[in-house]
């Protein structure tokens, strides 16, 4: 699925999901810089909220590692520059206003997931689309857990998601309910927002 196709999903649904976005060696040079810096010690207990987030793990279980220039390397870097054409794609023709991206490494534990939750703030609405690219292992399989459950319709029956090594997922921040269930195994993922000013 290209960037076009992936944007008249937007328009439609107002979610995707892009099975083989990376691949496995591109996904693999992805993994390799996030596990490096795992293990240097870099990431740190991920909290829920803004300014101050509280730590609470047994809503949410992962570690990350905000991304800025100064940790990013070379692999990233031609990710980063994919989903730079996406959102220019994206303005041009959703006219969303989307100005930055702000991203992290997400590494969760065996027996870590994340509560149902909104991607946005409820008092800031900067949060427009949210990017999830998963960096696992390519033979990541429905009993080791850690799919991601998905509402299209918070009254609905929710979608399940492999996150399989290279899959992208894409969605409206504000309008799409979704959850981590705990995983088997350790499991990565790159997750960022496009936001607006």
């Amino acid at each position: 699925m290209n960037k076009e196709s992936i944007v008249a999903a937007l328009a439609n649904d107002g979610w995707c999901v892009v099975p083989g976005f990376l691949g496995e060696i591109e996904t693999a040079a992805i993994r390799a810089e996030c596990l490096r810096a795992h293990a240097a010690g870099a990431f740190h207990a991920a909290g829920t909220g803004r300014g101050q987030a509280q730590v609470r793990s047994k809503v949410r279980g992962d570690q990350v590692l905000w991304l800025d220039e100064a940790n990013t390397g070379p692999a990233l870097l031609e990710v980063l520059d994919r989903f730079e054409s996406l959102r220019q794609a994206v303005n041009q023709q959703l006219f969303l206003g989307l100005f930055d991206l702000e991203t992290h490494f997400a590494v969760y534990s065996p027996g870590g997931g994340y509560q149902r939750h909104l991607d946005r703030f409820r008092d800031d609405d900067r949060r427009s689309l949210t990017v999830i690219l998963y960096l696992n292992e390519p033979d990541w399989r429905q009993e080791d857990g850690g799919l991601l459950r998905f509402w299209p319709d918070p009254e609905t029956v929710p979608l399940e998601f492999l996150p399989a090594g290279g899959t992208l997922v894409v969605f409206l921040s504000d309008r799409f309910w979704h959850e981590v269930v705990p995983a088997k195994r350790q499991r990565l993922s790159l997750t960022g927002w496009f936001r607006r000013r």
